[in-house]
């Protein structure tokens, strides 16, 4: 859930080793790993979290991500179903 909104949502195992939308691979990817040498794979999102009160139009992740098209500023995406029971709201990435 990203400012109020289910970016994706399915089984536990599903999401942690297939993490579809941008912000779940985002999460997983902070997860501390207790070895100093572990260098990180995926990037932080870029820019500021937006206000709670007053969300972006469209997708509420789309000003920090990496994946956004012209349609993620001003469509709120539907949750697509990319495997049985695992759902994202990310018509970008719900193609791949």
């Amino acid at each position: 859930m990203y400012l109020g909104k289910i970016m994706e949502i399915g089984p536990l195992e599903s999401v942690f080793k297939h993490p579809v939308h941008p912000y779940t691979v985002s999460l997983l990817a902070a997860v501390p790993v207790p070895d100093p040498k572990f260098k990180r794979k995926h990037a932080i999102p870029k820019g500021e979290i937006p206000s709670a009160i007053d969300p972006p139009p469209g997708c509420r992740f789309h000003p920090r991500c990496n994946f956004a098209v012209a349609g993620c500023s001003n469509t709120v995406p539907d949750l697509v179903e990319v495997d049985p029971d695992h759902w994202v709201a990310c018509p970008v990435m719900a193609k791949g």
